[in-house]
């Protein structure tokens, strides 16, 4: 029950202090969102080369995010923003790949049947 109060109220999207800037305007993301919408560019590279990374790999690239993300919020660890970003990007090509791995099994399943 706590943890889904905790959760349910991290919105960190228009804080200042955990967005980048650009010319004075402020980015509609926080810095760790940005990162991953980033790191969904890889997505283009993993479908055009039509590899991924392993699977333990695309998985471990989640954690740093996850981690950094739970420590704040659990811990009242303050990151910052560069830590943010690059932990997004990690993230977004994590999940990059997992949408690889799973294009790759979704295929194979409709290649197989018919």
């Amino acid at each position: 029950m706590y943890i889904r109060t905790k959760l349910k109220f991290v919105s960190c999207h228009r804080m200042p202090e955990r967005s980048f800037f650009y010319k004075g305007k402020q980015f509609p993301l926080c810095a760790r969102c940005t990162g991953i919408y980033i790191g969904y560019i890889a997505i283009f590279i993993f479908a055009i080369t039509l590899t991924y990374l392993p699977l333990l790999w695309s998985l471990l690239l989640l954690f740093p995010a996850v981690i950094d993300g739970l420590t704040q919020a659990f811990y009242h660890r303050e990151s910052n923003n560069i830590l943010r970003l690059i932990t997004g990007i990690l993230f977004g090509i994590g999940l990059s790949s997992l949408g690889a791995i799973l294009a790759k099994i979704i295929s194979n399943f409709i290649i197989h049947i018919f």
